[in-house]
């Protein structure tokens, strides 16, 4: 029940009472003098943390060269891409392979305007400030996405390998061509909601879609260049030898070199929130990009289980795509997550005592990056740290690969995508049911947009 009491302003008392608190403790003082003076996280940093963090795994797969997402959102895509990457370069036979991320960029931008506007279309009864239309309207065709929209890409459009489509200037810095993308499916939401009121019938608004679609892949070709329909591919692989396969679509590529079974994987998540039960399917309200293709789906797993499967698939020989809150309690140029890094708690003189759940529901915590586990640390049974191939290039971590402690994995990981198998049978049939679901804006909607 809401209370009707008359707000307290700020007063002078309350003031004094701030500045004697502080006052009082020496520890403040000798705070503000370093941290005046050095970023708080180097202040913060547990060098005993960073001193007891060594890059040495039981199990490691990768011996490739991490990829580089510039200043893009596009991780999610990286670690998709680097997960098929894996069985593509077994097959090749070659040491160094990348598919072309900026082909899927352009698709998944394309796919996401008409995604878009069509939902647009399906909500134009409603008034412009009306929550739904606002999300629509806030990040339209941002780069973020998920392991399900991933998945709807290669399947609709294939992949090609970077040679093929390379990176522009503006696949890697994504920013200036955002915010022309943006104003282009919010000029085109304006005509067709204007058409509504016009009462001009839903042919009319399909064209003003249409109309808009085409700009925006204009607008796309302009920065990104044209996707190929085909293109010549050969190679030389490991030993030497030379392989030529000649004219090919990006669907026979995909079906040819894309190894890795897309349709057993599914995305598991940990949701330790009270009210999103465990071993239930989730789904989120208007968001996906290719209509007409797989939703958005999650099966809520403990993070003892998450750990379990993960940990098999790695120790099979596999690697993992996986979505986290990576901006907590990570040092990038060390490359190194743990729980406890940075003892802010010391800083500050204060409790940062909210749990996960608690984190999710005051919006402290959501996943924002995706990333691809290649190794872990096993003793006793049980996973000690954890390796994770980053998209940054070679210049952060262990030569671009991250080391995880447990204890971060537990706090801040939210998502894997592993194969059915894998689960037990209660998990595997829980998959089937009608997935509950959440508004667009609950945290377990957040899309990995790390840049």
């Amino acid at each position: 029940m809401a209370t009707t009491q008359t707000p307290v302003g700020l007063e002078a008392e309350h003031i004094a009472a701030m500045r004697e608190a502080y006052d009082s403790d020496s520890r403040n003082r000798l705070m503000q003098n370093a941290v005046t003076v050095h970023d708080v996280d180097e202040v913060a940093l547990d060098r005993n943390i960073v001193t007891g963090a060594t890059h040495t795994y039981s199990t490691v797969l990768d011996d490739w060269s991490p990829t580089n997402q510039g200043a893009s959102g596009r991780c999610w895509l990286f670690s998709g891409l680097n997960l098929c990457r894996f069985d593509t370069m077994d097959t090749m036979n070659v040491g160094q392979f990348e598919y072309s991320q900026s082909y899927m960029m352009f698709w998944d931008k394309v796919e996401r305007a008409n995604f878009v506007l069509e939902a647009v279309i399906e909500t134009a009864d409603r008034p412009v400030d009306d929550r739904v239309v606002q999300w629509l309207m806030g990040a339209p065709i941002e780069d973020a996405g998920q392991w399900d929209m991933f998945v709807n890409l290669v399947k609709k459009h294939g992949v090609v390998p970077k040679s093929a489509m390379p990176e522009t200037q503006s696949s890697a810095a994504t920013r200036k061509m955002n915010g022309i993308l943006y104003y282009q499916v919010r000029q085109g939401a304006e005509k067709i909601r204007g058409l509504y009121k016009q009462e001009a019938g839903l042919d009319a608004m399909r064209q003003a879609k249409l109309d808009a679609l085409k700009v925006i892949y204009k607008i796309l070709a302009i920065h990104l260049g044209t996707p190929p329909r085909s293109f010549d591919w050969q190679w030389k692989d490991r030993d030497g030898e030379f392989h030529r396969d000649g004219e090919m679509t990006p669907q026979e590529f995909a079906a040819k070199y894309i190894a890795t079974n897309l349709d057993e994987l599914v995305c598991l998540v940990h949701d330790p929130r009270e009210a999103h039960p465990i071993g239930r399917t989730y789904t989120i309200a208007h968001l996906g990009n290719v209509v007409g293709g797989s939703a958005v789906k999650y099966l809520n797993i403990p993070i003892d289980t998450m750990k379990e499967i993960t940990m098999g698939l790695l120790q099979d020989g596999r690697p993992v795509w996986m979505g986290c809150d990576t901006g907590k309690q990570n040092h990038g140029k060390l490359g190194l997550w743990d729980a406890n890094l940075f003892d802010y708690d010391g800083v500050y003189g204060t409790g940062f005592d909210m749990d996960k759940a608690a984190r999710l529901e005051y919006g402290q915590t959501q996943m924002t990056h995706a990333m691809l586990f290649t190794g872990v640390d096993v003793v006793d049974g049980k996973p000690r740290r954890w390796r994770v191939e980053n998209s940054y290039g070679d210049a952060v971590g262990d030569k671009g690969f991250f080391l995880m402690n447990d204890s971060w994995f537990e706090q801040y990981m939210f998502e894997i995508a592993a194969p059915k198998s894998r689960l037990s049978p209660e998990l595997q049939a829980a998959l089937d049911t009608e997935p509950i679901v959440l508004p667009p804006w609950d945290p377990m909607g957040a899309l990995a947009r790390s840049r």
